[in-house]
């Protein structure tokens, strides 16, 4: 039980790490992380992916919108 604990501990903060950074959208691990998360969190996530990145570069796989790949998700 305790590592089970620990494992999503340790998967939690590596996808908030990812969602929060400021330095790459294109983090491999990042990107399966964040599809493995429930909806609610993976919307969270592509916003906070977007605020930082919105401008700077194409949404990251995951984040894109369904009529278009190079449009970030609302």
């Amino acid at each position: 039980m305790i590592v089970v604990i620990a494992v999503v501990a340790i998967m939690g903060q590596r996808w908030y790490s990812y969602v929060t950074n400021t330095t790459d959208p294109f983090d491999e691990v990042g990107i399966s992380l964040q599809s493995y998360m429930p909806a609610p969190l993976r919307h969270w996530g592509c916003m906070q992916l977007k605020q930082n990145f919105g401008q700077k570069t194409l949404p990251p796989y995951g984040c894109q919108s369904a009529d278009s790949g190079t449009k970030w998700v609302d």
